[in-house]
């Protein structure tokens, strides 16, 4: 090629290029990276965490930041710091923005009124609501008893909720109802993916989420409050296929919540939540497990099993947590024998304390015990739902301390008489007692006339459970 030739064909190839891009437009380039303040009383809050899902920045000490925007993101969100309220609608968590079409995205904080170190936080696990029968029984037990328990609470003290999915059961038009019952409980919630929050057969799991986020913005983010680091994230991958799906934390999550991680003390108070049990359920959750090595004080929340049991794997401790709605609203109770519930959870500083407070019940009441007739001797059998291997389970005869019941898994005797069989329970007849190691036996003669059940959790608070012949 000559010379001459190769100057024209290149200036008409520059020309083109030029052209091309101009019509692309030289702002539609920078159009990837959004720009903000966040402020508090028309004042800049430094390193406050933002972050659209994949990049992680911090506001600069004038509150300002710029963030480059991937371009599968949806939303942009910040990590709400300690000390500032929740944004909320209707008392719905709203901390985010969509990012589609947006270049600048400002947001105003609002500080608390009083100290957040000490807080407290609740956990509803599966209130899975399919019909209307099932929103009247969640708005007439679980809500009034969340209710009953956020009002016995210090008022000084913050409080909120996080639902760890199974919102509802396939039946998206009942999200609605679920805000209701949020509204009313009137702390800000937060929310987490379950696998009957999904939407089926529009595709893969990248569009499975659609009417979740419709509702509830990002299927994972993170928030702060006093010295606790919270995340949420999405651990349901859909399969594409009828409900097909699997446990299982996409790549592009486990790389956000290394990138969230590194604004984050190793000593501090990380709680984290999703809805599949990550010990037993979760297929990458060797993966998973590497990003937190080094944090020393690990606490995840889950659900979706519908039976209550505490997990701690390499110093991590895992609540899996019964549900709210029990059976799928078929009975008082679990698969397990734990009655339906929530957990309740008191922060100071990096400590945590817990209970699981079953609905309708005294929170003093945590164990229940059975005493059956065997041939020539009583067996007793306590549940002890709550159990993990620091409580101590002690038992008395006739006011004779016996020492400490022996730990054995098996089904809880209610659990049998409500659900065993393809008959029970009445409505929903799927659900089957579930098997569970906080079961705790003794036998012992049959002239005994009383028994007592002591359990001391690992904070030295005393439970007991009586029974007389």
């Amino acid at each position: 090629m000559n010379r001459r030739s190769f100057i024209q064909k290149s200036t008409l190839l520059g020309t083109t290029l030029f052209v091309s891009l101009k019509s692309f437009s030289f702002t539609s380039l920078l159009d990837n990276k959004v720009s903000g303040k966040i402020t508090s009383k028309g004042k800049g809050v430094a390193n406050v965490v933002v972050s659209d899902g994949y990049n992680v920045v911090q506001t600069d000490k004038s509150g300002n930041y710029i963030i480059e925007i991937n371009p599968l993101a949806k939303f942009v969100w910040i990590s709400t710091p300690s000390g500032f309220e929740f944004k909320t609608e209707s008392h719905i968590a709203k901390h985010y923005e969509s990012a589609i079409g947006k270049t600048n995205l400002n947001f105003e904080l609002m500080a608390l009124k009083q100290n957040d170190n000490r807080h407290n936080f609740i956990i509803w696990a599966d209130p899975q609501v399919k019909n209307k029968k099932d929103v009247v029984q969640m708005m007439e037990t679980s809500v009034p008893d969340t209710i009953k328990m956020i009002k016995s609470m210090d008022p000084k003290i913050p409080v909120h909720g996080i639902t760890v999915g199974d919102i509802v059961w396939d039946n998206h038009e009942l999200f609605t109802d679920y805000n209701t019952a949020v509204a009313k409980m009137s702390i800000p919630f937060f929310q987490a993916l379950g696998n009957h929050d999904m939407d089926y057969r529009m595709g893969g799991d990248e569009t499975s989420d659609k009417t979740f986020q419709e509702h509830y913005g990002p299927t994972y983010y993170s928030f702060n409050r006093g010295k606790a680091h919270y995340v949420v994230l999405d651990d349901v991958r859909y399969l594409g296929t009828e409900r097909n799906y699997d446990g299982f934390i996409s790549q592009t999550q486990l790389d956000w919540l290394a990138k969230d991680l590194k604004f984050v003390a190793k000593d501090g108070l990380l709680i984290i939540n999703l809805h599949i049990p990550v010990h037993n359920a979760v297929k990458n959750n060797t993966d998973f497990y590497a990003i937190l090595n080094g944090f020393s004080n690990v606490h995840i929340m889950s659900g979706h099993t519908h039976y209550n049991r505490n997990v701690i794997t390499d110093n991590i401790f895992e609540h899996n947590h019964g549900a709210v709605c029990g059976a799928w609203w078929t009975g008082p109770i679990c698969e397990d024998g734990t009655p339906r519930g929530y957990g309740v959870y008191e922060v100071n500083g990096t400590e945590l304390k817990w209970f699981y407070q079953p609905t309708g019940l005294s929170k003093k009441e945590q164990i229940h015990i059975y005493v059956d007739e065997l041939t020539n001797q009583k067996r007793l059998i306590a549940n002890v739902w709550n159990w993990d291997p620091m409580w101590k389970i002690e038992y008395f005869l006739d006011g004779k301390a016996m020492g400490i019941l022996e730990q054995q898994k098996g089904y809880d005797p209610l659990s049998v008489s409500l659900y065993k069989g393809d008959t029970l329970p009445t409505g929903r007849t799927f659900p089957e007692p579930s098997k569970t190691d906080h079961l705790f036996v003794a036998h012992f003669e049959p002239s005994t006339k009383k028994v007592k059940v002591v359990a001391t959790d690992r904070f030295g608070e005393k439970f007991e459970a009586n029974f007389t012949a």
